[in-house]
């Protein structure tokens, strides 16, 4: 594990956890983005070379999930809800408040949701558990993923996709595709730029 790093003019009095991995040129606002992280993978985050993680971003990791992120990346806002895996690939843009998140965290059921958030409620840092058995997400290469998105567990979003704004995306999207939509639907395909 490398040494935790402190953002010089931060606005937080926190640090970027020595399991994360910032590739050169890359620039993190804000230490805040960590303060849901309790990843304890080693590495927990790697972030590909001239990356920007923007205010609003979070890294709301569990105790063994990992994130991947490619060179050029740009995340204005972004919340990741991992337990398990997610990968984003290089020259992806994602705008404010994307949702991209490996697994659920809570039981589906009535009764055993409310048990579980009645005995969060009484813990003092108010997390929910870390899920096992969480399904990697996967977003390509030069993916456009619009504002107020939810990518939900086990999708992959192939390369050059477009994901419009308010999407919700509960299935593989093809290479090229444009998607849009409450579930997201194929609207079209990007011509080929030759």
């Amino acid at each position: 594990m490398r040494e935790a790093m402190h953002i010089p003019g931060d606005w937080h009095d926190g640090y970027i956890p020595d399991n994360v991995v910032v590739g050169s040129d890359s620039y993190i606002e804000t230490s805040y983005s960590f303060l849901r992280y309790r990843s304890a993978a080693d590495p927990g985050v790697v972030i590909g070379q001239s990356t920007g993680v923007y205010q609003g971003t979070m890294f709301d990791l569990g105790p063994h999930a990992q994130v991947k992120i490619g060179d050029y990346v740009l995340m204005h806002g972004v919340r990741i809800i991992a337990d398990t895996a997610v990968e984003i690939g290089s020259h992806t843009m994602m705008s404010w408040r994307v949702v991209i998140m490996d697994s659920y965290r809570i039981d589906p059921d009535v009764s055993s949701r409310r048990a579980q958030l009645d005995e969060v409620s009484q813990t003092e840092d108010r997390f929910l558990p870390g899920n096992t058995s969480g399904a990697k997400v996967t977003i390509g290469k030069n993916v456009w993923i619009g504002f107020d998105t939810c990518i939900l567990p086990s999708v992959t979003i192939g390369d050059n996709a477009i994901v419009g704004a308010r999407a919700v995306v509960t299935e593989d999207v093809p290479a090229g595709a444009v998607v849009a939509g409450n579930p997201a639907t194929i609207v079209r395909y990007q011509q080929d730029p030759a």
